[in-house]
């Protein structure tokens, strides 16, 4: 991943815990089943914000969002699919990302959907966004309660396909618009969570009631407010961790800085699954059970560590600039000052 600045357009382009632990910690059996459904509901009915919801009403799509996407694209006409429908392997050329894999802080290409779809398309964009998210409190999360800062409204952000939705063909759909680059993939790439490199982010100051994403920071602060102060010595970090290719990409085990999960108690890890049940919540179910089963592919949860990265210009000791959950095959790196940002990568390593 690397980050380049474009006019009006910042691209972000991404160039059952073990046996020995399970008498210590939380099993892979009740860490998934916490993040079940009920759980999740949970977790996003104490996070409410200030937000307005009416950017909801129940409009939940009945349909997943690859068949939604199939919808689209079988109604696009010759002169839509030349302009937003694009090579499954576009920009791949000389050892270059694909596209497909960028993230971006704007629409894609700088093309909006008010411009590039039809009303009646709009609305479908809309439901595979819907359908992208885990519930109706995802969907306000996600899309800042239908405003996407910058982005506005709806029409203000970009629908980019990469190849052709069918049974048997690979695709990614992808939806960019400002702090937000979100897709679906119909596990054209099973090894990677997402279908790629995910994006969000928010306007609002980090630790303002009225950022949709502070329900995260909570957590992450809880956790760090649960450690002793060895631990929470070993889970501070100097420096930056940085927003570029650096600060996703996959690193050895060994230079992973932090406290591990491994490391922790009971009552410790089960705020990290708090955590971890916090930070999925936004997503579909069957995204959040793919990034499961890739951490479990790479280790388990007690080969994750956490890491916090203190704001220098105050003594508030949880007014971090970044924390990050950080793994083998897994970064989630959030920037909470001075406004949400936050990268993630995850997989199969």
């Amino acid at each position: 991943m690397c980050i380049k600045e474009t006019q009006g357009n910042l691209a972000y382009q991404c160039c059952d815990l073990h046996a020995q632990q399970q008498s210590k910690g939380l099993g892979r059996r009740g860490f998934l089943g916490a993040l079940g459904a009920a759980g999740l509901v949970a977790t996003a009915a104490k996070s409410a914000t200030a937000f307005d919801e009416k950017a909801s009403d129940d409009k939940r799509p009945e349909r997943p969002a690859e068949a939604l996407i199939k919808e689209l694209y079988s109604s696009l006409d010759d002169s839509q699919k030349s302009s937003v429908v694009l090579p499954y392997n576009h920009g791949a050329e000389n050892g270059k990302a694909a596209s497909r894999h960028g993230m971006y802080n704007a629409p894609f290409g700088g093309k909006k959907i008010g411009d590039n779809y039809t009303t009646a398309q709009q609305d479908l964009i809309e439901k595979i966004l819907r359908a992208m998210t885990r519930d109706d409190d995802g969907y306000i999360k996600l899309t800042r309660a239908g405003r996407f800062d910058n982005s506005k409204n709806l029409q203000g952000c970009g629908a980019t396909m990469f190849g052709t939705p069918g049974d048997d063909n690979k695709f990614s759909f992808v939806f960019t618009s400002h702090h937000l680059t979100v897709r679906c993939d119909g596990n054209s790439s099973p090894d990677e969570a997402f279908g790629g490199p995910l994006y969000y982010g928010h306007s609002a100051v980090g630790y303002a009631t009225g950022n949709v994403y502070y329900y995260q920071t909570k957590k992450a602060n809880k956790v760090f407010e649960a450690l002793d102060g060895g631990q929470q010595k070993q889970a501070l970090c100097s420096g930056n961790p940085g927003e570029e290719i650096e600060s996703i990409q996959f690193r050895d085990e060994k230079s992973i800085p932090g406290i591990g999960v491994d490391a922790l108690s009971n009552d410790q890890q089960e705020l990290v699954a708090d955590l971890m049940r916090s930070v999925l919540q936004p997503f579909r179910e069957e995204d959040a059970q793919e990034v499961m089963d890739i951490i479990e592919h790479n280790g388990g949860m007690d080969k994750l560590n956490l890491a916090y990265y203190q704001d220098n210009d105050t003594k508030d000791k949880v007014r971090w600039h970044f924390w990050r959950i950080e793994g083998p095959g897994m970064v989630w790196n959030f920037r909470p000052l001075p406004h949400v940002h936050c990268f993630v990568n995850i997989a199969k390593v």
